[in-house]
């Protein structure tokens, strides 16, 4: 078995991101080294719970690290503040001081309200990032983004807080259903758009699924860009907002669905809508949008949403990245190589409407 890769993140704290396989069974030996003697509290959801909830506090209890873990429904419905004040008041009541640390055990949902709690509680103690699902492998275990929804919008509630590790086992990924892998594949796609056409082509040879050879180098590649970054602009003021393609549109259709179109899938008719948006304003230097649709289209993800340009505006212009009556929309100009676009928010009707043609 290979041995696995570490890739150091270079944030306020310095961290690294472990990518491997079969990790599950030194998760303890680990935590020592980082913590010494603490107790862990488990914050994970239903679904990861039945999959992976036993085996590690097993491991865990057979290794004396005392642990405590609570679950609550899968699901960006639960991404809310009565989630958090629950997973506040379990901390409490299981009496988890500064000493101790927080696992986030799940998909994006988990790592972002565990790590919200993690900033806040005691005004903040470490945490510690067990991604399961391929979106949160290679976007948002990593960076420190933690954050709540609010009823006016996605993540319009959260912290900055880094972990003190990510820990990356891709056979986590062999549970998925396919629509959940797929939302990975998008964001890994708009890595490649964004960074890195040799990582994009990899998208259009053939479909990429969890038992892809080149899976743990596909997870590398994109943990890679996320940390040069993350370590140029960790409070998101600068190019760290160019993570955001296809995001502002894509928050917004999560948002008309009530949720019901998963992260992934959103995003990727974000990239899709503003892709084309981007050549029929003469912004893209090359034809894109027809190799975004076809890498897209090869992976089981959506170029377009049903949703009317009004729906969508009225969504859009209540995203987190309105300064103002700006935003930063972020364009493709030619596969690697992206812009942040500043414009007037009444503006995103015009790129919406283009786009959805």
């Amino acid at each position: 078995m290979k041995s696995p890769i570490n890739i150091p993140i270079n944030a306020s704290i310095k961290y690294n991101v472990v990518i491997g396989r079969n990790l599950f069974n030194n998760i303890s030996k680990r935590i020592k080294e980082l913590k010494g003697d603490c107790t862990v509290a488990i914050i994970t959801d239903d679904i990861v719970n039945s999959l992976y909830g036993e085996e590690v506090t097993k491991e865990l209890s057979n290794n004396n690290i005392k642990n405590y873990k609570f679950v609550f429904p899968n699901g960006e419905k639960s991404k809310n503040i009565n989630t958090l004040s629950e997973i506040l008041e379990f901390l409490a009541g299981n009496t988890i001081n500064r000493n101790d640390l927080i696992i986030a055990l799940g998909g994006g949902v988990v790592g972002d309200i565990a790590g919200f709690a993690a900033a806040i509680y005691l005004r903040g103690i470490d945490y510690l990032q067990i991604p399961t699902t391929f979106l949160a492998a290679i976007d948002s275990s990593v960076g420190g983004k933690t954050a709540i929804d609010l009823e006016a919008g996605k993540n319009l509630a959260g912290a900055f807080k880094q972990p003190i590790e990510v820990i990356c086992d891709v056979e986590t990924f062999k549970t998925l259903d396919e629509k959940i892998f797929a939302d990975g594949i998008a964001e890994a796609i708009k890595y490649g758009v964004l960074f890195d056409e040799e990582l994009f082509n990899r998208f259009l040879q053939d479909r990429v699924t969890a038992n892809s050879e080149d899976i743990i180098d596909i997870v590398k590649k994109c943990v890679e860009h996320k940390r040069d970054i993350v370590a140029n602009d960790e409070f998101d003021r600068g190019k760290r907002q160019l993570l955001n393609l296809g995001h502002t549109v894509g928050h917004a259709i999560e948002r008309c669905s009530n949720y019901e179109i998963t992260h992934g899938h959103a995003v990727a008719a974000g990239m899709g809508i503003i892709a084309r948006a981007s050549e029929k304003k003469n912004i893209a230097r090359e034809k894109i949008s027809e190799k975004i649709e076809k890498a897209l289209i090869k992976n089981d993800l959506p170029i377009n949403s049903d949703y009317s340009t009004e729906e969508l505006y009225e969504k859009a212009i209540k995203d987190k990245k309105v300064l103002g009556t700006n935003i930063n929309l972020i364009v493709p100009e030619k596969i690697g190589n992206c812009k942040l676009y500043n414009i007037k928010t009444e503006e995103i009707k015009e790129f919406i409407e283009l786009g959805k043609e």
